[in-house]
């Protein structure tokens, strides 16, 4: 059961992003508790956020709040109050999921350059605070309204999340790399296939990848906790490396043939070829044919594995624009901009995508997915004639924006991607109705029923 886990990351994740300023940055005081009650309705579940959505709908809401009732920008007041690069994230040293806590420092923090570049795409500094922006275009009992929320998520679970990959080296100098990761759409296989030729200085289509056949492909934890690029593909950089040392090993006593002396160190793989500091190549298939068929016959292979101690969050503003019928309740979600720090993107087409399905996930959370239950523990919803999700002719404008940094933990300076667009969606939704009306919807989904009832509420 994920109960427990799930809510404690709630608190683990969604509290840990503002620690305060001033005196409370040197020492921050949170804390949160988690408790697993029985009930006779399904638990929470491994689902994508894993309980750090819940969090922040609270926690980016009450900012919110927080920053009109004291007349601050909500945008100064959050950054005020974020964590640094540099400092303790304030949970290490009480919470991990997995393993017993351990003290961690944050290494990268591009949440300063993701506000900035998010809110000149939505164009913030001309929407925010205009009542004459607020009824453009739109019918007299229409408003519409802005809203922003930041939050931080996790990548992987430290000391407890491995991968393995193993590459071998064809007699036509391509390679066969075999890795435990599953790809579920994620395009997994993609990535980790373009990070092990980087290494090897070949093209994507000389990487034959092979995944997640526990008969043959080495171990895996699994396609979970954000973990694939990051764990997975420092398993596939380090076989990576491995045959990459063999092969400049055999270069360097072919080289040696041709009458040229160089160390291993002064290699360098490129374009499918061995380069020595002199210009001088040696094609990788030739290093292939000579391993396999010529001189000290050996097949040239690597395996890696790797499990981090460390769980370097990425971090992202999420930004909304709605609009809201004031007689009805009902609301149009018009464009949501993600601008988003997940460390370096090996592949932006594949990281857009997770990013634009995380939003259209999370877009449901916020207006309109819901579970309820009668009085008998019976689910209500029971099939999607009742339970609406978002349809492809119903989606809001969706932009990314990738704030690239380059976290020291990993190879290639990677952070998770997957679950973090789950997390702003709802309280930037909130936030942009409470622009768009003034009222606060303080429950999701903010479904027309409960706009409408809070409209009258608020009316008296």
């Amino acid at each position: 059961c994920h109960a427990l886990t799930v809510t404690g990351n709630t608190g683990h994740k969604a509290m840990a992003l503002y620690v305060g300023d001033g005196e409370y940055r040197k020492s921050p005081n949170i804390q949160f508790y988690a408790d697993v009650v029985y009930t006779n309705t399904p638990p929470a579940g491994a689902f994508r956020g894993y309980g750090v959505p819940q969090g922040y709908w609270p926690v980016e809401r009450h900012m919110e709040k927080i920053a009109r009732a004291l007349n601050l920008d909500p945008i100064d007041f959050r950054l005020k109050n974020t964590i640094h690069p540099g400092e303790y994230h304030p949970f290490s040293t009480a919470w991990n999921e997995g393993r017993e806590p351990r003290p961690e420092i944050i290494q990268t923090v591009g949440l300063e350059t993701c506000v900035a570049q998010g809110r000149a795409a939505i164009a913030w500094d001309d929407k925010y605070g205009n009542e004459s922006w607020r009824r453009d275009g739109i019918p007299p009992h229409k408003r519409k309204g802005i809203g922003i929320a930041m939050v931080m998520q996790g990548t992987a679970i430290p000391y407890l999340d491995m991968g393995g990959a193993s590459i071998k080296m064809n007699d036509d100098g391509s390679f066969n790399m075999l890795v435990g990761a599953t790809d579920l759409g994620t395009g997994s296989d993609t990535v980790l296939a373009q990070m092990a030729a980087e290494v090897l200085g070949v093209p994507l289509e000389d990487m034959i990848c092979y995944s997640s056949d526990t008969d043959f492909t080495p171990f895996d934890k699994g396609a979970y906790a954000s973990s694939t690029t990051y764990i997975s593909g420092a398993a596939a950089v380090k076989a990576a490396n491995v045959v990459a040392e063999r092969i400049k090993a055999r270069a360097v006593d072919m080289f040696k043939v041709q009458g040229l002396n160089v160390e291993p160190s002064n290699l360098q793989l490129s374009n499918r070829m061995v380069v020595a500091p002199n210009g001088k190549t040696i094609p990788l298939s030739e290093i292939a044919l000579d391993s396999l068929h010529r001189n000290n016959q050996e097949q040239i292979m690597g395996v890696g594995s790797y499990v981090s101690p460390v769980s370097p969050p990425p971090f992202a503003a999420q930004f909304a624009e709605v609009t809201v019928d004031t007689e009805t309740g009902a609301v149009s979600v018009d464009k949501l901009i993600m601008a988003v720090d997940s460390g370096v993107i090996v592949n932006p087409l594949t990281a857009s995508g997770q990013i634009e399905g995380g939003m259209t996930q999370a877009l449901g959370y916020a207006v309109c997915e819901e579970m309820r239950y009668d009085d008998k523990g019976n689910a209500i919803e029971r099939d999607l004639d009742r339970y609406h999700i978002f349809r492809a002719d119903e989606m809001p404008d969706l932009e990314t924006i990738f704030v690239e940094t380059f976290e020291p933990s990993h190879p290639f300076g990677v952070k998770a991607v997957a679950e973090i667009p789950m997390d702003g969606v709802a309280p930037a939704v909130g936030n942009a109705i409470l622009d768009a009306i003034g009222v606060n919807v303080d429950e999701i989904p903010t479904t027309p029923e409960r706009v409408w009832r809070a409209i009258k509420a608020n009316s008296r």
